[in-house]
């Protein structure tokens, strides 16, 4: 059987066109007018695009199945639009050595949407002696780092880029200074002194960066920054790249969307690392979604069992869902044009994680048939309790968004269809 999307505006590198686009045994076999096929997806009003990429989601399996697992994790991917993600490796055990790696990617295998994993710079994530990334690498894996704290000594971090450059692999980094953080649970200003909750200072992303850029310049090896989210990080990105530094970055969707204001009601939905920062902060993010100097939108989708996320503030573990989001988020609160959302979710995702042949690709005869068909004009609410993931902790609930997906393709097969999972 083929399958034919039908009256849909096709987005993707090469430019915008009114196309149909069938495809069959995993590939785009024709994109042109007037196509028929053995299934018909109404495209009517939609954007056909390429599938998005997220570099960036905790799937939490193994260790934590209970907040999530790689199935259900997968599934909130594909009703999000997302033919692929990136899995995190701060799981227990860590994903810091071929084992663990082979267990994931065996469970990928398994799921609706094609599940890529990084592996842990240092073993166990503890930053003291560097993981074994040749292994890993020979097995796929492509991105390296240990998310969920930043790599603290810079000697060790210096070995760890010569050693990925000769791998031909991608160090990614949470940039956050250990010293300056601790004891934090938001950012540290105004209502973090209003709210008498100890906070985290901005310093502490920044000097990360600062000093990744330097060894960046300094060995030759490229550097990728997760979840930037203050004006002075993506100041020094945007200098770094105009100086010709290898150097990408991503933003998480809620610090383009949120500010510290929104702890203000000490619900521990809000707490996330690093931490909302003030409006200023939010608009330079934003900023650089536009200008270039932030590279890709990723959802930093980090599930927990409502049991963590109700303690209190100080108690509650960091993150939010944002899979099932991330489209809407963009759509309703950038003012961009659509081609550069797609871009910011498709192929520059795909490039950094070193997916762009399989993923993100132009929408051609021979091509992949990873896509997304998405309404960017249907409204909807965020309800928590309609949500794919085993978890339920977003920050959007109620909230009014702009823009929806209607099907995704993976691997030629639709596995989202009107809304509707199909298994």
């Amino acid at each position: 059987m083929n399958t034919v999307i039908k009256g849909g505006l096709v987005i993707d590198q090469t430019g915008e066109r009114n196309a149909d686009v069938v495809v069959e045994d995993g590939l785009v076999v024709a994109v042109g007018p007037d196509l028929s096929g053995d299934e018909v997806l109404d495209a009517s009003g939609c954007v056909v695009a390429p599938g998005f990429v997220d570099i960036h989601a905790h799937l939490r399996q193994p260790g934590a199945e209970e907040a999530e697992t790689i199935e259900t994790g997968s599934w909130a991917a594909v009703r999000g639009g997302y033919s692929a993600v990136v899995a995190m490796p701060n799981t227990n055990p860590p994903i810091d050595c071929a084992a663990v790696v082979q267990e994931v990617l065996a469970l990928g295998r398994l799921a609706p949407c094609d599940v890529y994993t990084s592996g842990a710079i240092t073993v166990g994530r503890k930053g003291e002696q560097l993981a074994p990334m040749a292994e890993m690498a020979a097995l796929g894996v492509r991105l390296f780092t240990d998310d969920g704290r930043g790599v603290q000594e810079a000697g060790l971090m210096r070995r760890a880029m010569e050693y990925a450059a000769g791998l031909g692999v991608v160090l990614a980094q949470h940039c956050e200074v250990d010293s300056l953080a601790a004891g934090g649970h938001m950012h540290e200003g105004e209502w973090s002194s209003r709210l008498g909750i100890p906070g985290v200072p901005a310093e502490a992303e920044e000097l990360m960066v600062m000093r990744d850029i330097a060894l960046s310049r300094f060995t030759g090896a490229p550097i990728h920054f997760q979840h930037l989210s203050t004006r002075g990080s993506i100041a020094m990105v945007r200098a770094a790249r105009e100086a010709g530094v290898e150097v990408t970055a991503e933003a998480a969707t809620h610090h383009f969307t949120l500010t510290d204001e929104a702890c203000a009601s000490y619900d521990p939905v809000f707490k996330v690392n690093p931490p909302l920062r003030p409006a200023d902060d939010r608009d330079a993010v934003r900023e650089g979604l536009a200008d270039g100097a932030v590279d890709a939108i990723a959802t930093d989708h980090a599930p927990h069992s409502p049991d963590t996320k109700e303690m209190p503030f100080d108690q509650a573990p960091p993150g939010m869902l944002g899979l099932e989001t991330a489209l809407a988020l963009a759509l309703t609160e950038l003012n961009l044009p659509l081609a550069e959302v797609v871009g910011l979710l498709t192929w520059q995702p795909a490039a950094i994680a070193g997916l762009e042949g399989v993923h993100g690709a132009p929408i051609a005869p021979d091509g992949p048939a990873n896509l997304c068909v998405f309404d960017p004009n249907e409204t909807w609410t965020v309800d928590p309790d309609a949500l794919a993931s085993r978890s339920r902790n977003t920050p959007y609930a109620g909230r009014q968004v702009r823009g929806r997906v209607r099907h995704t393709i993976v691997g030629g097969r639709p596995v989202l269809v009107d809304q509707e999972m199909r298994p």
